[in-house]
């Protein structure tokens, strides 16, 4: 069961569970990962025998060994989403952490604030003000020739 959940994990990148199995599918799959950074035939033949799936294995040496060669660890992301109306079993999604685009884009969007960022801000937005304070000193005279024309008549 292990082996076609791991399979399915590689070949789709998410699957949707039971807690306990995707906990378990986590200590399975995450060695094979692991594994899949070196690219030699022994390797290559290790994970064979546990996945005995050869469409799997050249995913898992292409495109996923690239996208974790610079992560430690962690592989996998495990999100709970409640419990299963039948025998109310806890749920959840397993999924490989680089291929989650919304996630990816929240954590882009995070790595920009931050506290330093603050006092960075606060220069360019001082050197705005200005540029913005001399249009206003222009307004006032263009209004003064309005208002001697009523006073003339």
């Amino acid at each position: 069961m292990l082996s076609n959940m791991a399979t399915s994990l590689i070949l789709h990148k998410r699957i949707f569970t039971t807690l306990a199995k995707a906990k378990a599918l986590r200590v399975y799959v995450e060695p094979l990962i692991n594994r899949s950074k070196e690219d030699t035939t022994a390797s290559r033949r290790v994970v064979f025998s546990y996945l005995q799936s050869k469409e799997a294995v050249t995913e898992l040496f292409k495109n996923i060994a690239e996208k974790v060669a610079d992560r430690p660890g962690g592989y996998t992301r495990i999100l709970k989403t409640g419990n299963r109306l039948g025998d109310n079993a806890k749920t959840c999604f397993i999924e490989l952490v680089d291929y989650n685009e919304n996630m990816l884009k929240e954590k882009a969007a995070k790595k920009s604030r931050t506290r330093r960022s603050k006092k960075g801000a606060a220069a360019p937005a001082a050197e705005a003000a200005p540029a913005v304070e001399a249009p206003a000193v222009e307004a006032p005279a263009a209004e003064a020739p309005a208002a001697e024309a009523p006073a003339e008549k």
